[in-house]
């Protein structure tokens, strides 16, 4: 297993002298100096308290009182960038998260994959269509989608319009969630119209009726529900991953309250599969900042080197600072998910187990689409639970791709999306997503696996 260079005193840019995967050939030297000038002035996203926040309440999570749904797109896009977009996007989450508090009984932090996710890895460096090969699109952080050299030639100053795309977004995120919208009161508000005809929408409105009598039940009783502030707004974290790094360092700065680090580009960052190597630079960046840190774990990984990573990422060993999320596949589940849990349950690390059933169980169509089918995410979601229950650890989490469009872009589910209805509304620049309707049904599967 491969070991850390020797001690290097860590700060913001001590991840240049690591090997970094998974990064842009920029060709213009110096126009990533002057996208990175401009990105070390701007304003940080998020602040050090609200980091030190999320921890404390993944620290509920990793302690078994609590659960962490952690949603949103594949990748977001340049291209599709509007209130309405992202007020449907934070609709479905606070849907799945009201069927989950309300059928499980559990605390529910809300992490969406928002206002930062612009960039993916990619497993070949290039893609090629016919006898033209061109570099892979790599999220619209770096690159653009359409097959042509100029649009898959990186550009750094695409990385300060993520940033300045991604204020607008989290300003219209704390608008909502702070400012009404995210109202208990409006819960059947947040049913959408395509959503609320299916059998998970009248679910769904069922709870959200129960709610309003149990909310009327409490006013009659002489309860101030006015005053009482968690019922008017959520605290809604945003969260991505932090793969180019010359972004994440810009955006890092020193709290000033407690003289730590700080990722300021997001609440929450996490690692990729492919960019957790322990000698790498993705893992050394991640071990100095304070913010809560998640780790992809995929089937590749050993059981020792799990172990190296909690000590590596969260040496003092506390709760809530990282995030373990499983990516297997329904079919390798059974047997890589036991020997991880007890390894590091053995070393006494208390981290947040959450399980990303949609990356492990991606296949392509025959129609040359890349699609997921809900009954394999499923699959994969209740082999998690069984494990952690013969292990006797907590299943912590969910980390879901979705949106809120009416898409086909994955198999199944109670609407019976088939092969041949992946061209009607095939819409992602990467992977595909749950659409709203799926989101929900999957949000009542996980309440069942919580009460059981």
């Amino acid at each position: 297993m491969p070991s850390p260079p020797d001690a290097i005193e860590w700060n913001a840019a001590s991840w240049r002298q690591y090997p970094a995967a998974q990064q842009p050939e920029w060709p213009e030297a110096e126009a990533l100096k002057r996208a990175e000038a401009r990105l070390s002035t701007v304003p940080p996203l998020v602040f050090a308290g609200e980091a030190r926040h999320l921890t404390s309440q993944l620290a509920d999570v990793a302690n078994g009182r609590a659960f962490l749904l952690q949603a949103g797109d594949c990748a977001e896009s340049f291209a599709d960038f509007s209130a309405d977009s992202i007020r449907d996007k934070l609709k479905i989450i606070l849907q799945m998260a009201v069927a989950l508090t309300y059928a499980a009984g559990v605390p529910v932090v809300k992490v969406g994959r928002i206002a930062g996710q612009f960039a993916k890895p990619r497993s070949s460096g290039t893609e090629q269509i016919g006898d033209v090969e061109l570099p892979s699109f790599r999220g619209h952080m770096v690159n653009d989608e359409a097959f042509e050299p100029e649009a898959r030639r990186p550009d750094p100053e695409r990385m300060v319009a993520a940033y300045q795309q991604s204020a607008s977004t989290l300003n219209l995120l704390r608008a909502f969630t702070k400012g009404g919208f995210a109202d208990l009161s409006q819960v059947h508000l947040w049913n959408q119209q395509f959503v609320a005809s299916s059998a998970e929408g009248q679910r769904y409105e069922r709870i959200a009726s129960e709610i309003d009598r149990a909310l009327r039940f409490m006013a009659a009783c002489g309860f101030d529900l006015g005053a009482e502030e968690e019922l008017h707004h959520v605290d809604f974290w945003i969260s991505h991953e932090a793969l180019i790094l010359p972004y994440e360092e810009c955006l890092t700065r020193m709290d000033s309250l407690t003289g730590d680090w700080y990722d300021c580009s997001a609440h929450m960052v996490w690692i990729g599969d492919r960019t957790r190597q322990l000698d790498g630079a993705h893992v050394e960046f991640a071990s100095g900042i304070r913010n809560p840190v998640g780790c992809k774990v995929g089937p590749t990984c050993s059981p020792s080197e799990v172990v190296a990573l909690c000590e590596r990422i969260n040496p003092d060993r506390l709760a809530g600072r990282l995030t373990l999320i499983t990516r297997f596949g329904a079919d390798k589940i059974d047997d890589l998910l036991p020997p991880i849990l007890r390894a590091v349950e053995a070393e006494g690390h208390p981290v947040v187990w959450t399980c990303d059933p949609m990356h492990g169980n991606t296949f392509t169509s025959d129609g040359g689409r890349k699609t997921r089918r809900f009954d394999d995410i499923l699959s994969e979601l209740r082999s998690f639970f069984n494990v952690h229950r013969d292990v006797g650890t907590w299943p912590g989490g969910v980390h879901v791709e979705l949106t809120g469009d009416d898409v086909t872009e994955c198999l199944g589910g109670a609407e019976e999306i088939f092969e041949g209805d992946l061209d009607a509304r095939y819409t992602t620049t990467c992977d595909p997503r749950l659409n709203a309707r799926q989101s929900l049904d999957l949000a009542f599967r996980v309440a069942e696996f919580l009460r059981s």
